[in-house]
C-alpha cells in the first residue's frame, strides 16, 4: 500500500485495517463508554448567549448519564451548573427546558432555591428538627465556559480542565467569531442507531454523491473528485478536523429554481454575508486551513460527541447523545448573521431547508445500518483513507474506554 493512498491515515498515526463492529452493538461497551467517557469528559452543552440575562437558565438532558442538567446565571451574571434534583426527596427540580427565574420551588414540596443553588426555603422546616439548609442546597456540576461554549463534566472532580482537555484543537480553534450566538435554529430527532452510527454519517464525505444526489451531490464533489475527497485533515488528541472539497465551478440544475434565484453557490452552500466580516472569517487559520479554492466547510468533531461545521454562511453543530445502545438524539444548531434584507433572510430559511433536507436523507439510512451490524453478518467494516475522521473517532472512544485515567486517555 502507498503512502498516498493512506496519506490522511497515517497522518493520524493509524493503520489502514479493517475496524471492528463490536463497539456499536456491544451493551457491556456502551457501559464502558457510559462510565469511561460521558461521565468523564467535558461536554459541549450548549452557547453562554442561551443565558446571556441575570436569572436565565436552561435544562440539558444527558440521557446517557440518567443526569438532567441545570444551569444558570445568577443576579451578579455568574453562571452555575447544579444536577436538576431537589435535595428533599429527590424529586426533578425545573421541569421547563429553558426560561428566566429568580428563584426554583420544587413542584413536589415546595422546598426553593436560588440560582446559585442554595437552599432558601423549606415549608414546615421546624419538623425537621435541625435541618442543615447550609449543606442542603443544590448538588453543583462542574462547568466551564470556552470561547462562548459552555462545558460541563459529571464527574465529582474532574481530573483535567477544559483547557487541558481541548489541548491543541482549543489554541487551534481559539478566536473564531459565532454570529448570531444567541438565536439558533434548533432540530432534534430520536434515532434508532448506536450514537456512534450517528456521528459517522456526518463524519466523511465519501457518501456524498450517492444518497445526496439531488440535493448537495453537485456541489461537494465533481469530475475532478468524484468521491470527495478531503482537502486536508487535522488530528489533535483525542479531537479532529478535516476540510471538505466544494466545486468552485458549481452551477445548480435548472429544475432548482430556488437555489438559482437565492443561493450564492460560493465555498459551499451559502447566501450573500458581508464581504468585510467574511474576509475577517477567512483569515482565521482554522478556516480552509490549506486556503484551497475548492473548499467548502470544516468539520470540526470535538471528542466525544460534537462536530462543529464551518463556512462563511454560518456555524452548525450537530451533536449525537446516547440514550441506549441502539437508540440517540440528533440535535442540529443553525448560528446564521443577523439578516440584513429580506432577501438574505429568505436566503438563509432556505438555506437551512436544503441542509435539513441533506440531513433527512443522512438520517434516513443510519437505522438501517444499525440493524444490519446487529444481525451479525459481518464482524468488521472497511474505512477508506478519506473515512479517516470515523477511524480517528473510534480509535479515540477505544483509547477512553480502555484507560484508568483521563490523564492516560489523552496521552499521546
Amino acid at each position: 500500500m502507498t503512502t498516498k493512498v493512506a496519506r490522511w491515515t497515517h497522518a493520524a498515526g493509524l493503520a489502514m485495517e479493517p475496524v471492528s463492529l463490536e463497539p456499536y452493538r456491544s451493551e457491556a461497551y456502551f457501559e464502558l463508554e457510559k462510565e469511561r467517557i460521558f461521565k468523564r469528559a467535558w461536554l459541549l452543552v450548549g452557547r453562554e448567549e442561551q443565558i446571556a440575562n441575570p436569572y436565565d437558565y436552561v435544562v440539558q438532558e444527558v440521557e446517557v448519564a440518567g443526569a438532567s442538567i441545570l444551569i444558570t446565571r445568577d443576579g451578579k451574571g455568574v453562571v452555575r451548573a447544579f444536577h436538576n434534583v431537589c435535595s428533599h426527596r429527590s424529586n426533578q427540580l425545573v421541569w421547563n427546558r429553558k426560561g428566566s427565574a429568580r428563584g426554583f420551588k420544587c413542584p413536589y414540596h415546595a422546598w426553593t432555591y436560588k440560582p446559585d443553588g442554595s437552599l432558601a426555603g423549606v415549608p414546615g422546616e421546624a419538623d425537621f428538627g435541625g435541618l442543615d439548609k447550609a449543606n442542603c442546597g443544590l448538588t453543583p456540576v462542574a462547568l466551564a465556559i470556552w470561547e462562548g461554549w459552555l462545558f460541563i463534566n459529571l464527574s465529582p472532580e474532574p481530573e483535567i480542565g477544559i483547557e487541558e482537555f481541548l489541548g491543541d484543537f482549543g489554541k487551534y480553534l481559539s478566536g473564531i467569531r459565532y454570529n448570531s450566538a444567541a438565536t439558533p435554529v434548533v432540530f432534534t430527532a430520536e434515532m434508532k442507531c448506536n450514537w456512534k452510527v450517528l456521528a459517522d454519517a456526518f463524519g466523511e464525505s465519501y457518501h456524498i454523491a450517492c444518497i445526496h444526489p439531488k440535493t448537495i451531490g453537485g456541489i461537494f464533489a465533481s469530475k475532478d473528485n468524484a468521491s470527495g475527497k478531503l482537502i486536508d485533515a487535522k488530528f489533535f488528541g483525542s479531537h479532529r478536523s478535516g476540510s471538505m472539497y466544494g466545486d468552485p465551478d458549481y452551477v445548480a440544475p435548472a429544475r432548482q429554481r430556488l437555489d438559482r434565484m437565492l443561493l450564492n453557490i460560493t465555498n459551499g452552500l451559502s447566501q450573500d454575508v458581508d464581504a468585510e466580516a467574511v474576509a475577517d472569517f477567512l483569515s482565521h487559520p482554522a478556516v480552509n486551513p490549506a486556503r484551497s479554492n475548492t473548499w467548502s466547510l470544516d468539520v470540526n468533531w470535538m471528542f466525544p460527541n460534537t462536530q462543529l461545521d464551518i463556512n462563511p454562511g454560518g456555524v452548525i453543530t450537530h451533536q449525537f447523545w446516547p440514550i441506549t445502545k441502539d437508540t440517540s438524539r440528533y440535535e442540529a444548531r443553525f448560528y446564521m448573521p443577523t439578516p440584513k434584507s429580506m432577501r438574505t433572510r429568505l436566503q438563509q430559511d432556505h438555506f437551512i431547508a436544503r441542509i435539513m433536507e441533506t440531513v433527512l436523507e443522512d438520517l434516513s439510512n443510519v437505522e438501517r445500518t444499525q440493524k444490519a451490524i446487529n444481525s451479525g453478518g459481518k464482524s468488521h467494516i472497511h474505512l477508506q483513507d478519506n473515512e479517516v475522521l470515523i477511524r480517528h473517532s473510534l480509535s479515540a472512544v477505544d483509547k477512553w474506554v480502555r484507560s484508568e485515567t483521563v490523564k492516560e486517555a489523552i496521552s499521546a
